[in-house]
């Protein structure tokens, strides 16, 4: 049987911390990735250059660091722009045409795809609907530019593998998958009620198309202490995925860097290589 061997990126919101602080510019963050950590993908939270996803100079002149640091630009996360699953309908809208120019700064720094959130109301029936109607009105446009769009289990609904499988599952489309968390199974912020990880993760594996190593805090043996690395990576070879690994250190004990580099070990352990090779 053949090895996978997966690919690993870096999360910008691993280093949250350093870019809010104006420790780390936006446009370094790729040479920084590759000269820090020796990671060979990049994966963007579009917080961090909100103003720049139509400026096409700008997003070229990235492109290129991109290029001469030798680092793969892998995706967008993009929060903060409007509800896909909105009910009402000119709201909907409206959010899907923010999300279209993330979709047009992906395009321009060759990444594979965006990923989005799936805020809606209502039954949880009702919910997916309107969510799948959201994000068909999105798949169009992201058809034309052969890009993906992937969801992510982000709290509450969405982070419930099944509702967040079943609402894939009825978009239907090639180019709609899940990016999966290790982390982010909290269903309900006030009481904390957590959905399985596990369980999450091997619901949500099949449809993958990127996915995410959250890590916070790390053992004197340099193990994830809320999450069993290795029991996660039974499930990846389970389910054969085959693409980008993120590392997404999100802890408060440790520098960034110092988690950054902890959970790529980790991942390396796993059989994730630094490299930067495409899916």
């Amino acid at each position: 049987m053949t090895t996978a061997h997966w690919p690993i990126s870096l999360a910008q919101w691993s280093l949250h911390r350093m870019l809010q602080a104006n420790e780390l510019a936006a446009e370094d963050f790729p040479m920084f990735t590759r000269d820090q950590f020796n990671i060979g993908g990049v994966e963007y939270v579009n917080s961090f250059f909100k103003d720049r996803s139509t400026d096409d100079a700008w997003l070229a002149a990235l492109r290129k660091r991109c290029d001469d640091a030798k680092v793969k630009s892998v995706l967008i996360m993009v929060d903060g722009e409007g509800a896909l699953g909105d009910p009402s309908e000119a709201a909907r809208h409206r959010a899907v045409e923010n999300h279209r120019r993330w979709l047009h700064a992906a395009a321009a720094l060759g990444c594979h795809g965006i990923r989005v959130n799936v805020p809606s109301e209502g039954t949880p029936d009702e919910q997916r609907d309107l969510c799948a109607k959201g994000l068909s009105d999105l798949l169009a446009h992201a058809d034309t530019l052969n890009l993906n769009v992937m969801i992510e289990n982000h709290g509450g609904l969405s982070s419930n593998g099944a509702w967040l499988s079943s609402l894939i599952r009825t978009v239907d489309h090639p180019r709609l998958g899940s990016l999966p968390d290790f982390g982010n199974f909290i269903l309900n912020w006030d009481t904390r009620e957590m959905y399985d990880r596990y369980k999450g993760i091997d619901e949500l594996l099949p449809l993958a198309k990127a996915l995410s190593a959250k890590s916070n805090d790390f053992d004197a043996d340099g193990n994830e202490v809320h999450t069993d690395f290795a029991r996660m990576f039974d499930l990846v070879r389970k389910h054969r995925y085959t693409g980008w690994v993120g590392v997404e250190y999100e802890g408060e004990s440790l520098s960034e860097i110092d988690g950054i580099a902890r959970t790529r070990d980790l991942l390396i352990a796993q059989g994730c290589v630094l490299g930067g090779e495409e899916e």
